[in-house]
């Protein structure tokens, strides 16, 4: 039997996981995150989950959080949509009870992770992943490898300072919920329709997005910025104005030289995950 990876997908309202075996990810499931239970009732909860994979020859575990962790301990430092989960040694309690290498890791790293090592982001030595949902992640792939920084907080700039808020309050799910009191997919749905409120609230998106990708490029100046979570699929109708924010950039030539792409995975969370293990132990699985 030829060796698998394991990838979990942990997040406030559900978990999901799939099995990476010859280089193709399968048996996906999902089940929903006791977000209000003891922590104790999380860590057996994802325990059974791991133990319905067991009959896979597993190499290794990889697990993508919400949160900030401690990378090299394992330590999951905390997550703000389950209570609980507050500086809790989620590597150690899993290799104690499987005896398998487990590798942790904020999402939206993995998603970068997961996209250069098997998405659109693979051509690429130096990448920005962003996920734009409910609120907004970056990772950051440097030289090919994954950056994570102190506790995995590398590419948080959702929380940087913009406008009178922050960059997640404008680049993600949360500007259109709070500025045209509706969800993105409804709103999109009006815009293609051609309502001009709901053109002028992408337009507006587009905006604050490109701000966004200025602020990253004076930082790191990467070849790609890899658009990932469910916003990425109204990537028309914010397009045009995020363009027309970012001639404003200092420096034409890193412009000319960048390409703003759309992941092409719908389980990059799962995907990036895996890529945890591949990465860290350069197991083979072709």
């Amino acid at each position: 039997m030829e060796k698998a990876i394991l990838g979990l997908d942990i997040g406030g309202t559900g978990i999901k996981g799939g099995i990476l075996i010859n280089g193709e990810l399968e048996d996906i499931r999902s089940i929903s995150t006791p977000a209000k239970e003891t922590k104790e009732h999380i860590l057996e909860t994802i325990a059974a989950f791991i133990e319905s994979y067991l009959h896979y020859d597993l190499a290794g575990i990889g697990i993508g959080i919400p949160g900030l962790v401690n990378v090299r301990e394992g330590i999951v430092l905390g997550l703000s949509n389950i209570p609980a989960f507050q500086h809790v040694e989620l590597k150690k309690f899993l290799v104690q009870r499987f005896g398998k290498p487990v590798f942790i890791n904020n999402d939206a790293n993995c998603f970068a992770s997961g996209v250069h090592k098997f998405g659109v982001g693979r051509k690429f030595n130096h990448l920005v992943g962003l996920t734009l949902g409910t609120g907004i992640g970056g990772g950051i792939v440097i030289n090919g490898h994954l950056y994570s920084g102190v506790n995995s907080a590398a590419g948080e700039w959702c929380s940087a300072s913009y406008l009178d808020h922050d960059y997640e309050h404008y680049c993600s799910g949360k500007f259109f919920e709070k500025y045209y009191h509706s969800k993105p997919k409804s709103l999109a749905k009006k815009a293609l329709a051609g309502d001009p409120i709901a053109i002028q609230a992408f337009e507006e998106f587009g905006h604050h997005l490109g701000e966004l990708i200025k602020h990253i490029l004076y930082g790191l100046a990467p070849e790609a910025i890899i658009l990932g979570g469910s916003i990425r699929k109204t990537y028309p109708l914010f397009k045009k104005s995020m363009m027309k924010s970012l001639e404003g950039f200092n420096y034409p030539t890193v412009i000319e030289n960048l390409q703003i792409l759309l992941s092409e995975m719908d389980e990059t969370g799962i995907h990036g995950a895996v890529a945890l293990v591949e990465l860290e132990t350069e197991i083979v699985n072709n």
